[in-house]
């Protein structure tokens, strides 16, 4: 393996990550890696793996991956959200120019209620925004 090995390995989770000590300093210079804890992004909790106590280095690492994870999936969620606008404007092009009866029949009580119940969502959350910002 070219370039240095970092210390930590985070393995992702649905919520958080197994946490890894990484370690090539043994007699046969091979790659192990200890897991240290299980972190949850969600509710910010930390856990580490058996009777194992984590130094303050560790949980800085930890802490600082689990901003850097958090900002991560901000970005990505607000680009999928941009990428579902693309989207809507794609179907919208494709149902006037391309799309067949058939096809219109199979999506469009779904599309229509999709559109609807989003459409209600942020209807409301506007509503509540420019409440606010009356108070």
């Amino acid at each position: 393996m070219a370039g240095e090995l970092p210390e930590y390995y985070f393995r992702v989770r649905e919520n958080g990550a197994a946490v890894f000590r990484v370690d090539t300093e043994n007699r046969q210079r091979r790659i192990e890696m200890d897991q240290i804890a299980v972190v949850n992004i969600r509710n910010g909790e930390i856990k580490p793996q058996g009777n194992r106590q984590l130094s303050e280095d560790d949980l800085g690492v930890i802490r600082d991956w689990m901003s850097e994870r958090k900002a991560l999936l901000a970005t990505r969620d607000m680009d999928d959200i941009h990428r579902a606008i693309d989207h809507l404007n794609l179907t919208t092009q494709w149902a006037q120019s391309r799309a067949t009866t058939a096809q219109l029949e199979d999506v469009t009580d779904d599309l229509l209620l999709a559109m609807h119940d989003l459409r209600s969502v942020l209807v409301r959350k506007k509503a509540d925004r420019l409440m606010k910002e009356d108070s």
